[in-house]
C-alpha cells in the first residue's frame, strides 16, 4: 500500500467513524475464513459493517472523532465492528463471542461514551430501535382498538337481545 492509498484509507476510516453510532473493538485471531464470512453476513444483515485494518492507520483515523477513546484497544489482531444503530453491532458481536471462543470482544464507543467489554455485552441485550419503534406503536394503537372495541360492544349487546326476542316469538 503506498502513501497515498494510506491518505485514502484514513479519510475514509475518519469519516465512517465520524458518521458511526457505535465502533465494537475485538480480537480475531485464530477464527477461520468461513467464520470471518459468517461474521461478516450477520452484521450486514443487521445494518452494520466490519472493517479489519492496520491499527496504526485506524488510530490516525480516529483523531478528531468522538469514538478516539478506543485508540488504546487496537493492540494486537483487532476487528471493528461499526453500525449507525446503538445496538446492531454489539448485539451480533456479542452473539458471534457466545458461539466462537476465539472472537474476544475488548470493548467500543458509542458516541463519546468509552465502553468496556461488559458495556458492549449490556447494549446487546437492549432492544434495537425497530424493535422499539414496533412496541411505540403497539402502545398507540391498543388505546384506539380498545375505544373501537368498547364503542362497538353496545350495540352488539343490542342486536342480540333483539335477536332472542325474535327467536322467542318465533318459537311461541
Amino acid at each position: 500500500m503506498d502513501r497515498t492509498e494510506k491518505k485514502e484509507l484514513v479519510g475514509t476510516l475518519n469519516e465512517v467513524f465520524k458518521t458511526s453510532g457505535v465502533v465494537v473493538v475485538a480480537h480475531y485471531s485464530g477464527l477461520t475464513v468461513a467464520q470471518m464470512q459468517d461474521l461478516r453476513r450477520k452484521m450486514k444483515a443487521q445494518g452494520a459493517s466490519v472493517k479489519v485494518t492496520k491499527n496504526r492507520l485506524a488510530k490516525i483515523a480516529l483523531e478528531g472523532t468522538d469514538v478516539a477513546s478506543i485508540g488504546a484497544l487496537l493492540k494486537g489482531p483487532t476487528i471493528l465492528a461499526i453500525s449507525q444503530d446503538p445496538v446492531a453491532a454489539p448485539k451480533v458481536a456479542s452473539d458471534f463471542a457466545k458461539l466462537h471462543d476465539k472472537f474476544v470482544i475488548l470493548g467500543g464507543a458509542m458516541g463519546s461514551t468509552a465502553l468496556n467489554a461488559d458495556g458492549v455485552k449490556a447494549l446487546a441485550t437492549l432492544p434495537s430501535l425497530d424493535e422499539l419503534r414496533a412496541k411505540l406503536v403497539g402502545l398507540i394503537q391498543a388505546p384506539a382498538t380498545k375505544i373501537a372495541q368498547l364503542s362497538t360492544a353496545p350495540a352488539a349487546k343490542l342486536a342480540r337481545v333483539f335477536t332472542a326476542y325474535a327467536d322467542r316469538d318465533k318459537a311461541a
